[in-house]
C-alpha cells in the first residue's frame, strides 16, 4: 500500500431503526469506485486508488462529494477518514468530527501518541499486558525493539502489533467482503401503540430476513431487536439463538421473545429493526435433527416459497397474517 490516504472508511449516521439503508449507500460509493467493502451496521471501506485518478480529484475532495450525495438522496450524514491503509483509515474516522474527513498524511506522527488499545487486533486484555510493561502508546510500541513486544504479547502477534503501530497495515479492501449482518427495518406512518402492529411488523421484518439469508446461503447466530420510540430513543436487545438458522419461524419467534421481554406499556413506538448477526455460510452451521413432524413439513414448504419467490417475485408468495 502506497503512503498516499486514498482508503476512505465512512462511517454513516444511522439512526439504528434506519441499518438497513446501508445497502444503497453502500451503491452510493460503488459509483466512485468497485473496490467497496460493507462494514456493517453503518459503515464502509472504498479504496480510491483508481478513482482518484480517473475523476483528478484527491480523496478529500472525492469524500466531500460521497458527503453531500448521501445527505441529497439519503438525508444521511457521515464521518470519513481517509488513511494510506484500512486501520490508518478506521482510526482517522473514530478522530474526525460529524460532518468532516480527517485525512492521515503522516502515520508516524499521528500514531505517536495514540492509545495501544485504538491499534486493530488489541483487545483490551492485550492492552492491559501492554500498559503494564509501559507500553501505553502506538509510539512506544513502535520504539521499543521487535523482540520486547514478542516477549510481551507472544511472536507473531507481537510481530503484527509491532508493524501497526509503525503504520503498516497488510490487510486490503475486499469488495464483496461477506457481509458479518444484514437488517431489515419497518416504520409505521404515525406512533403506533398497537402491540399487534408492533409483532405484525416484526414478523414481515423476520420473514425479509430469512428470505434474504436463504437467497444468499447463510444463516446466523444472534438477532438483535432495535425499538425507536416518538421521543427518538432507542432499546435495543440482543438474543443468540440455540442454532445458527435462517428458518422464519425461529427468527420470528427470537423477535417476538425480544420484544416481550421489554415488557411494553403504550408505548408509542416510531420504528422497528431487526438484525441478524454472525452471518456464516449455511454449509459451515450444524442442524439440530427436530423428531416434529409440524417443523419439518414448515421447512419443506419454506424451501417451496423461496422457489416460488424466485420464480415469481418477492411478494408471489408471503405470510397469511400479512395479507390481511
Amino acid at each position: 500500500m502506497t503512503n498516499d490516504a486514498t482508503v476512505l472508511c465512512v462511517r454513516f449516521r444511522l439512526p439504528p431503526v434506519y441499518e438497513a439503508l446501508l445497502p444503497q449507500l453502500l451503491t452510493l460509493l460503488g459509483e466512485f469506485t468497485p473496490v467497496v467493502q460493507a462494514e456493517p451496521p453503518d459503515g464502509a471501506l472504498a479504496d480510491l486508488r483508481g478513482a482518484v485518478r480517473y475523476f483528478g480529484r484527491g480523496p478529500a475532495e472525492l469524500a466531500a462529494v460521497i458527503r453531500v450525495r448521501a445527505l441529497a438522496l439519503y438525508g444521511v450524514d457521515c464521518v470519513i477518514g481517509a488513511g494510506p491503509n484500512p486501520m490508518l483509515a478506521r482510526m482517522a474516522a473514530r478522530r474526525a468530527a460529524p460532518g468532516t474527513t480527517r485525512v492521515v498524511t503522516d502515520p508516524a506522527g499521528f500514531l505517536r501518541d495514540r492509545p495501544v488499545a485504538e491499534l486493530d487486533g488489541v483487545g483490551p486484555s492485550t492492552a492491559r499486558t501492554l500498559c503494564a510493561y509501559g507500553l501505553d502508546t502506538a509510539g512506544r510500541v513502535a520504539d521499543a525493539p521487535l523482540a520486547v513486544v514478542q516477549r510481551v504479547v507472544g511472536a507473531r502477534a507481537g510481530r503484527d502489533l509491532w508493524e501497526r503501530a509503525h503504520g503498516t497495515d497488510r490487510s486490503r479492501v475486499v469488495p464483496n467482503a461477506a457481509a458479518r449482518s444484514t437488517a431489515a427495518e419497518r416504520s409505521f406512518p404515525r406512533d403506533e401503540t398497537d402491540r399487534d402492529r408492533h409483532r405484525r411488523a416484526l414478523l414481515s421484518a423476520a420473514q425479509e430476513l430469512g428470505v434474504r439469508m436463504r437467497g444468499e446461503g447463510q444463516v446466523c447466530r444472534t438477532l438483535t431487536l432495535t425499538v425507536r420510540y416518538a421521543d427518538r430513543s432507542t432499546t435495543t436487545r440482543t438474543r443468540t439463538l440455540r442454532e445458527p438458522t435462517a428458518h422464519c419461524a425461529e427468527l420470528t419467534s427470537a423477535a417476538y421473545a425480544l420484544y416481550d421481554a421489554l415488557a411494553l406499556q403504550r408505548a408509542r413506538v416510531r420504528g422497528v429493526t431487526l438484525r441478524a448477526e454472525g452471518l456464516i455460510p449455511a454449509e459451515q452451521a450444524a442442524h439440530q435433527l427436530s423428531l416434529d413432524p409440524a417443523d419439518e413439513k414448515a421447512r419443506r414448504l419454506e424451501a417451496v416459497a423461496d422457489r416460488a419467490r424466485a420464480r415469481f417475485g418477492p411478494g408471489a408468495i408471503i405470510p397469511g397474517s400479512l395479507a390481511a
